[in-house]
């Protein structure tokens, strides 16, 4: 029974996690907000490529392609088809393709962190993910929207799920964290708080 109900709930997030990725990909919230850092950079600051998470997404690639025809909301919990479509889509995001393009740029993008590790509080790598809760409240986003950062310099005082601006040479680096696999690393050069617009004096 308790595999049973684990089983559905995985079915169902994925669904979710499936209907969050295409509303990010169609009406992204860090495009259309107008973030400020922190502080302003000082002028010997790199010059980084502001990019989005849209830009991460090779221009011919569809995240739901596998699942045309398919009707989810007709799908029992122990449906067998909806079984199925979970060890898909959890092949097909894990494979999902980068944008080669994008390989030795230096970027800069806003994201929420997930440290992946602390010493003495201090973080020198983590996830950088489009939006709140992926990788821990549901199944990770597809690999071309999640990238592994290791900070030049240890980050102090990182939460899960804090959002910053990070910048930095991209590079397509596929791994599995333990908590998604990731299509790109980011070797952070400068990290800063994100601004949201409630939160501008």
């Amino acid at each position: 029974m308790h595999r049973v109900l684990r089983r559905s709930f995985l079915v169902l997030g994925l669904v979710a996690a499936a209907a969050l990725l295409i509303a990010a990909i169609r009406f992204p919230a860090w495009n259309n907000a107008e973030p400020q850092p922190a502080g302003a950079p000082p002028e010997t600051a790199p010059a980084y490529r502001e990019i989005t998470w849209d830009d991460l997404l090779p221009k011919d690639w569809d995240p739901m392609q596998a699942f045309k025809g398919l009707d989810f909301s007709k799908l029992g919990d122990n449906d067998p088809k909806a079984i199925k479509a979970l060890r898909t889509l959890k092949n097909v995001w894990d494979n999902a393709p980068i944008e080669t393009s994008l390989d030795g740029q230096s970027i800069r993008l806003a994201g929420f962190a997930i440290p992946l590790d602390s010493q003495n509080q201090h973080v020198s790598e983590a996830l950088l993910v489009p939006y709140f809760g992926a990788c821990i409240h549901s199944p990770p986003p597809p690999a071309n929207q999640v990238i592994h950062v290791v900070f030049k310099t240890p980050v102090k005082d990182m939460r899960t799920m804090d959002a910053f601006w990070i910048g930095g040479v991209l590079t397509g680096e596929r791994g599995d964290s333990g908590l998604g696999v990731h299509g790109y690393r980011l070797a952070a050069e400068r990290v800063e708080p994100y601004v949201f617009d409630e939160e501008k004096p």
